[in-house]
């Protein structure tokens, strides 16, 4: 008989557990998901589920962070590609544009590897009849999910998180009447596996594929290709743990009958072990990990289990917190908020919550040394995914990692830094073999394996999606970053500069003059984009781009930063030092523009989703409107050519930008846009114009990219504080809508933590905590006020 499920808008559950308030933490529905944008995310920075909470056949979509398809690429591909470049640098010099992109070509590397589903689970529950007052939620306050529903006057609840302590997927299932839970538990997976049973347990072994082609590519013969003596091997234990029931093996399931409750553990682990080693090889044996994991959480009381995995989340979420005064809303589930909010109705609250899933994805996703998260984090459920699911990293990885520091989740930034290690170590065969010099490189595309040369099928493609060599350079200004919030010396000296040097040094060794003595690049694509010349071609390869100069500009100032610090005063500093008063200027366009050419041409595509000229503004610390008021208007106005619609992680980094210019309102306007109610992609992985937010809260691009979650969330703190080394802006974009609020100990650069209170856009209390020795200018509303304190010294600050 089928079954029906009824749906039902709760204003008063009086036996619910859950609260159905507008929480500026909670996730809620009142129907299953029936597609990956609407299933709730969980993880522990490695182990990744996505749960829909089915009623009669739940489905978990299982995902490990070091589960890849290939294996370690051989970084000394194309020896002799450097030569090649002078045959460019010649056509440019000749304005052979045509030339120049053809001959670009001529420099391609291979593929990156792409991010693999690892399986999904299913519980199939034998309980039939009328389902009645259905309820899931997403709790990021403990992260926690929970399901309830009634069937036949039972009340069934599930609970499910997934624990870095204990390195488990923990899932609780109960109900009110005893022996009412039977069901079955399986495993299936789209990789190569076997599964067999013991002790409660499915054991589940198997291997990723050694090369899979990007989704884009299309349909094509061979495009995943398994090999049993290649690929990543993975194990998946799943164990039911405690029940007062029966529990069998049969055609590889596990078979519960007759239980009133179910704790069900998951072990994974891999044998992925490092960028440079083979994971069949030199793999660890995660057969014996996954098991030695399982063992060790099955000695502990689910409760002891809940409350290990609370206290270590809330360790890093509890750290800061943000209120935006009274909002009044009518109590919808999530996706109702959503499209409510779209309709343009105020809902603070969903603002705040939006905020704070992008810290509770940061944590859930990024805590693996030398893997950071993905374009999807670490939630696939593709064989395919959309654009590899890899390290993108002409902006998308390092947008990932706006809100770490400034988040004050300092820690989640680590696994993008110890990943740039690896990449330096590759980068090094790529500036020798694609550039014939020195120092260290990286492309636009990476993977697990630290795969740092441009990517394609070896000149197929055009120049302006793979021809970009300021990948490393890019990710070096992190390190700085970090540096600067926490201001360990130690990191700086041992781990940051010698990466930032050795980037440096590729760009003093890539860089030529032009005819006024200035430094540039050549050749160099503005990413992703197309200039347009008076004589009509459209091209990619050119000299001078300005998002180049702006990269290594920020590089230089930050690499002599550190060298005055580590008191470092020696020839190779010196030459930094003079390379960069003669970098090649910002340019201001005939309609008052920031050229993003070297000469002031045409954009193919004026709204264009990239806008990589304006990283001076951000997250660059060149632009300023007090400091360089030309070159911010500049910037602004490039910023009204292209317009607001665009897609999410595009939106994201537009709302930044407008930040930092100061226009609260715009930035606001946007983060508004960023939110706009998208439907479920479901199965398609193909690119949709428009930008926007999933049911689950997650970034549509679409399809799903978690950059957009992570620039969003930055951006909030943009708009609320804004910082250098030396000094700390209060409220310089705050939008109209948030005349009234507070934040609580948000981190700002030169190791100080800021907590305050505003109302009707005036300060009225400020807190100032030093996580080091160290000073800074307070600014707000034209008020400065010096600011010294040593190591975890506060000092309140009276702004009446």
């Amino acid at each position: 008989m089928r079954t029906v499920i009824q749906i039902i808008i709760f204003t008063c559950f009086s036996n619910c557990l859950f609260s159905y308030g507008q929480s500026k933490n909670l996730l809620w529905y009142n129907a299953p998901a029936t597609a990956f944008e609407e299933s709730l995310v969980l993880g522990n920075g490695k182990l990744g589920a996505s749960v829909f909470g089915s009623v009669h056949s739940d489905k978990i979509y299982l995902n490990d962070a070091t589960l890849w398809s290939g294996e370690p690429e051989d970084p000394n591909m194309r020896p002799e590609s450097y030569k090649s470049i002078p045959l460019v640098r010649a056509a440019l010099k000749d304005h052979n544009y045509k030339l120049a992109d053809s001959l670009n070509k001529l420099t391609r590397g291979v593929f990156s590897e792409s991010f693999a589903p690892l399986g999904t689970l299913k519980i199939n529950f034998q309980n039939q009849g009328e389902v009645k007052e259905y309820y899931r939620e997403l709790d990021i306050s403990n992260a926690i999910s929970k399901v309830s529903y009634k069937v036949n006057e039972t009340t069934f609840k599930r609970e499910y998180f997934v624990s870095n302590p204990d390195q488990v997927m923990v899932i609780r299932l109960s109900s009110d009447k005893k022996k009412t839970i039977s069901g079955t538990v399986e495993f299936e997976s789209l990789l190569k596996y076997d599964v067999t049973s013991k002790l409660n347990t499915l054991v589940v072994n198997g291997y990723a594929p050694y090369h899979a082609e990007p989704s884009y590519m299309g349909d094509m013969p061979n495009a995943v290709l398994f090999d049993k003596n290649k690929g990543t091997r993975f194990t998946s234990l799943i164990k039911v743990n405690n029940t007062d029931g029966t529990v069998t093996y049969k055609n590889g399931t596990l078979v519960m009958s007759g239980c009133t409750e179910v704790v069900l553990l998951i072990s994974i682990d891999t044998s992925f072990n490092g960028f440079d080693k083979n994971p069949v090889t030199e793999g660890k044996d995660n057969q014996f990990l996954a098991q030695k994991v399982l063992d060790k959480a099955s000695e502990k009381r689910f409760d002891d289990l809940k409350q290990n995995h609370i206290n270590d989340y809330q360790s890093f979420f509890n750290r800061l917190s943000l209120d935006l005064g009274e909002t009044k809303a009518p109590n919808l589930p999530t996706n109702g908020r959503l499209k409510r909010y779209a309709e343009g109705h105020e809902d603070k609250n969903l603002e705040i919550l939006y905020f704070q899933f992008g810290r509770y994805l940061l944590i859930s996703s990024s805590r693996t040394e030398g893997v950071p998260a993905n374009l999807q984090g670490i939630w696939n459920p593709y064989l395919r995914p959309p654009w590899s699911s890899n390290y993108t990293m002409n902006i998308n990885v390092e947008e990932n990692y706006w809100l770490a520091e400034i988040g004050n989740l300092s820690e989640m930034h680590l696994p993008l830094l110890s990943f740039i290690e690896g990449l330096a170590e590759t980068g090094k065969f790529t500036a020798k073999n694609f550039y014939g010099i020195g120092g260290w490189a990286a492309h636009h595309n990476s993977d697990i394996w630290a795969m740092s040369n441009q990517v394609n099928d070896f000149g197929n493609s055009d120049p302006n999606t793979v021809i970009w060599n300021m990948g490393g350079v890019w990710l070096s200004t992190h390190l700085w970053e970090h540096y600067i919030f926490s201001k360990d010396k130690e990191f700086l000296k041992n781990k940051a500069y010698p990466l930032m040097k050795g980037a440096v040094q590729f760009c003093l060794e890539w860089m030529i003059q032009d005819e006024k003595g200035n430094w540039m690049t050549s050749p160099g694509t503005s990413p992703e984009n197309l200039f347009l010349t008076p004589e009509g071609y459209k091209g990619a390869t050119s000299y001078g781009c300005t998002s180049d100069i702006a990269l290594i500009r920020e590089l230089f100032e930050q690499f002599i930063k550190t060298s005055e610090v580590l008191s470092i005063d020696d020839d190779f500093t010196e030459r930094v030092v003079q390379t960069h008063k003669k970098l090649h200027p910002y340019q201001i366009g005939k309609k008052g523009n920031l050229q993003e050419w070297y000469y002031d041409w045409e954009d193919a595509d004026p709204k264009h989703r990239h806008q990589s000229h304006l990283f001076g503004l951000y997250p660059g610390h060149q632009i300023h409107p007090k400091t360089t008021p030309e070159l911010a208007n500049a910037s602004k106005e490039s910023l009204e050519i292209k317009g607001d619609e665009t897609t999410g992680w595009s939106k994201g980094w537009r709302i930044n930008l407008w930040a930092r210019l100061w226009d609260g309102n715009r930035a606001y306007k946007m983060y508004r846009e960023l939110l706009r109610y998208v439907e479920p992609s479901g199965l398609k992985t193909t690119f949709h114009a428009g930008g926007g937010t999933y049911p689950n809260l997650l970034d549509a691009h679409p399809p799903f990219q978690i950059d957009g979650n992570f620039g969003g969330a930055s951006a909030v703190i943009e708009m609320i504080i804004q910082s250098t080394e030396d000094t700390i802006y209060l409220l310089p974009a705050l939008p109209n809508a948030w005349e009234t609020g507070s934040i609580d100990s948000v981190c700002a650069r030169g190791g100080f933590e800021i907590s305050m209170v505003w109302k009707n856009k005036k300060i009225q209390s400020t807190k100032v905590t030093a996580k080091a020795d160290g000073k800074t200018v307070l600014v707000c509303n034209g008020v400065k006020k010096n600011i010294e304190l040593k190591r975890d010294q506060s000092v309140e600050i009276n702004w009446k």
